[in-house]
């Protein structure tokens, strides 16, 4: 069992840059995602779960915990093979459930379609969509956003989650949720993240916005918004010397684990949260918002 006091803290992470899309397994030090710090209650027996961005960080501690609550896991990741049969691995070790993996590219509709299909054929209904896949790379200056990034960030993080919300609507029925990763750099922008924090600030609004649309039908949509969370996007896309002791801008002073962020997905996708809609809940380390 893994301390609290025992969490990697700023002076552990070493500076290191890898490739994008980087893998989980050549991060130093490894991300704590093996929810070894969680007690599970059967909060989601009978529950089937779909989430993008699976393969890894957030994503990987969400199917694994999902898991141990009794659902049904269906992960969606764009890139990295060996990420994604990891946590399949896990899920059915810890979590002991098969873990249907799924590739492609939530910038297509028709993947999104598939996926969902996929998933609907597999355990026979959809009951909790999570929209976690995304896509940032740090530039220091404005001009240097090339419009194919812009592009690219937009696409991914605004156009995959309204493409996926819409994709799962035709299985979703009254008790079941939507769960939209958001960030707190959507709150206060980010001034080397431009677009990432834009396309953020665009997710929270989505979700509230969806929240009000879907209410009538009993379906709740909420948004979790973390802060700095050691995760594979951070030494493939953030400068060397920003990784370098990440993160202190937070009360707490370290960036967080992604097995941190993970109970709090359980909370949004079960009854616990029934009376919580068009929420952004901030897990920030007190990383604070104006």
């Amino acid at each position: 069992m893994r301390s609290e006091e025992r969490r990697p803290k700023p002076e552990d992470i070493p500076p290191q840059k890898l490739d994008y899309p980087a893998s989980q397994r050549d991060m130093v030090p490894q991300p704590d995602s093996d929810l070894s710090n969680y007690s599970p209650a059967d909060k989601l027996t009978g529950k089937v779960a779909f989430i993008t961005g699976g393969d890894s960080g957030i994503g990987r501690a969400i199917a694994i915990a999902y898991a141990m609550e009794g659902a049904e896991v269906a992960i969606f990741y764009h890139a990295n093979d060996t990420d994604a049969e990891d946590t399949k691995k896990m899920v059915k070790e810890i979590g002991n459930k098969d873990c249907l993996v799924i590739k492609g590219d939530v910038r297509n509709y028709e993947d999104c379609e598939n996926a969902l299909k996929q998933v609907v054929d597999r355990f026979g209904k959809l009951s909790i969509l999570v929209n976690n896949a995304a896509y940032q790379m740090t530039q220091k200056k404005f001009e240097d956003i090339s419009l194919e990034q812009f592009r690219r960030t937009m696409e991914t993080n605004v156009f995959g989650y309204f493409y996926m919300a819409k994709a799962a609507l035709p299985y979703l029925t009254e008790g079941d949720v939507i769960i939209n990763t958001g960030s707190i750099v959507g709150k206060m922008g980010k001034g080397m993240l431009v677009d990432y924090a834009t396309s953020k600030g665009a997710v929270h609004t989505f979700t509230k916005s969806l929240a009000l649309n879907l209410g009538d039908r009993g379906i709740r949509v909420n948004s979790i918004v973390p802060g700095p969370v050691w995760t594979p996007n951070i030494p493939a896309t953030m400068p060397i010397e920003k990784v370098d002791n990440y993160d202190t801008d937070g009360i707490m002073k370290r960036a967080a684990q992604p097995e941190e962020l993970a109970p709090v997905y359980v909370f949004m996708a079960s009854s616990d949260s029934s009376f919580v809609t068009g929420a952004l809940y901030d897990v920030t380390g007190g990383q604070l918002s104006a």
